[in-house]
């Protein structure tokens, strides 16, 4: 990713940012205030304030210079002198159980809000792609399992899977929990049972972004390119032959090209040949001798693949009956927002505790430049694109907040605990302590999502 596509995906980076953090503190808010907390100020953003208003009852609303977190402060004499008339409503003197479900608050909000979302995105209609498998690997774990090209996934270990989505979910959480994938599939010749067992040692491998398709060796029917040339990458040997973007690719090596999977084929064969290619550009069709170029086959260890260093172009196109659209009324949709709230948590809540265990790989940790990357391709989509990535990542934020984690909600929600346990404040130098391992464990937190960043975008 470029400089200057990452600047672009700046401004929705920091809309989706904002409005996340603006949930999760209401959330906070909202419930101290019904709880009767005396509430100084609510925040968004940190350092100089922008905008700053204060209400009635001598409240502050603030609108922070850096967009990257925000707070509630409330009366506290564990943080500073409380008037006496405040004293009764400062959080150090509100009952215990006050304490816990204003620091619930906020992950609620953000539950609540992805529950929204997604209550709203059911009702306009979510579209999704049937998951019917597509290539099979040879003596892969699905095809000794029994898995052919043409079957449609209906359920992942006995859940129903409408969707590619769905049917992924339920793959990844079964590698997860016991390395056994269960599934239900159709085909013309009625339903029938398949099992794909994972051995331990490939299980975490299989959780790596992207890995479990190769891994398990089965794909989905996936669209139609066109064989258009998209992009030539500079340098490479397409580029060196003279071929441009919106070359339409006729013939390879004296095959009929259809599509741009054929196209892949005859080259993906031959590394380290000439091999001539047509191509009609305008109303003229061209012939160029294209050096194909031979590099490391990520799918077999030790051998060669042919790359000319292209991209597709022009519109994808499904096979028909692919597509669908999942969409309820409004009563029907605030059950499935649930389900889908529900299983999105249960998923992040399992990939993080495996996560710890080591069956789980780091990887998927993503910092804020994959987010932001992908708050600039959902907002270009359209709107609901957009909302369905705030709801998911308003999921991840609740979770994280929950971790017992000193300096996060989950980590203060166990202080609150504590106390209450003992009948008395835990001292000073244990706070300090905590606050401090607090903000070494976030580092190195935020330190893997970078490097994970670097990884996947550079």
């Amino acid at each position: 990713m470029t400089i200057r596509e990452f600047a672009s995906n700046v401004p929705a980076f920091v809309v989706a940012l904002g409005i996340l953090i603006a949930v999760h503190e209401y959330g906070h808010f909202a419930v101290g205030r019904a709880l009767g907390f005396k509430v100084l100020r609510f925040s968004i953003g940190f350092g100089r304030a922008l905008l700053l208003r204060r209400g009635r009852d001598g409240t502050e609303y603030v609108l922070a210079m850096i967009p990257l977190g925000g707070f509630v402060r409330f009366a506290d004499e564990a943080e500073a002198p409380v008037a006496a008339a405040d004293r009764g409503a400062a959080f150090n003197h509100r009952p215990v159980w006050a304490r816990v479900l204003v620091l619930l608050a906020g992950p609620a909000a953000n539950f609540l809000f992805a529950v929204l979302a997604f209550w709203v995105l059911f009702q306009v209609g979510v579209p999704g792609l049937r998951p019917v498998v597509g290539d099979v690997l040879v003596d892969s774990l699905a095809a000794r399992a029994g898995l052919r090209s043409g079957d449609e996934i209906v359920a992942v270990n006995g859940r129903p899977a409408a969707t590619q989505e769905s049917a992924v979910l339920g793959v990844l959480s079964g590698v997860i929990d016991s390395g056994t994938v269960r599934l239900t599939v159709r085909n013309p010749a009625g339903e029938r049972p398949v099992s794909i067992a994972v051995p331990e040692a490939e299980r975490s491998g299989l959780t790596e972004p992207g890995a479990w398709s190769h891994g398990l060796g089965f794909g989905f029917v996936a669209p139609r390119m066109p064989a258009v040339v998209g992009v030539v990458v500079p340098g490479g040997a397409a580029a060196a032959a003279g071929l441009k973007a919106g070359d339409r690719i006729e013939t390879a090596d004296g095959k009929s090209i259809r599509d741009f999977a054929g196209l892949v084929e005859v080259v993906s064969q031959r590394p380290g040949r000439s091999v001539p290619i047509g191509v009609r550009r305008g109303g003229e069709l061209l012939t160029f001798d294209v050096a194909v170029r031979a590099e490391p086959d990520p799918q077999h260890a030790g051998g060669t693949v042919g790359r000319i260093g292209i991209r597709p172009g022009g519109e994808a196109q499904w096979p028909p009956g692919l597509e669908t659209v999942e969409r309820y009324g409004p009563v029907r949709a605030l059950p499935a927002a649930l389900r889908e709230t529900w299983d999105k948590v249960a998923l992040t809540v399992k990939f993080l505790a495996h996560m710890v265990t080591g069956q789980v790989s780091r990887s998927n940790i993503s910092g804020p430049l994959q987010i932001a990357q992908f708050a600039g391709i959902t907002a270009r989509a359209g709107g609901a694109a957009f909302l369905s990535f705030l709801a998911l990542i308003s999921i991840s934020l609740g979770v994280l907040n929950l971790l017992p984690i000193p300096i996060l909600d989950g980590g203060q929600i166990v202080y609150q605990c504590a106390e209450g346990l003992r009948g008395r404040p835990l001292s000073d130098s244990v706070k300090l302590m905590g606050q401090n391992l607090g903000f070494a464990m976030l580092i190195l937190l935020m330190s893997l999502a970078f490097y994970n960043d670097l990884r996947h975008l550079g």
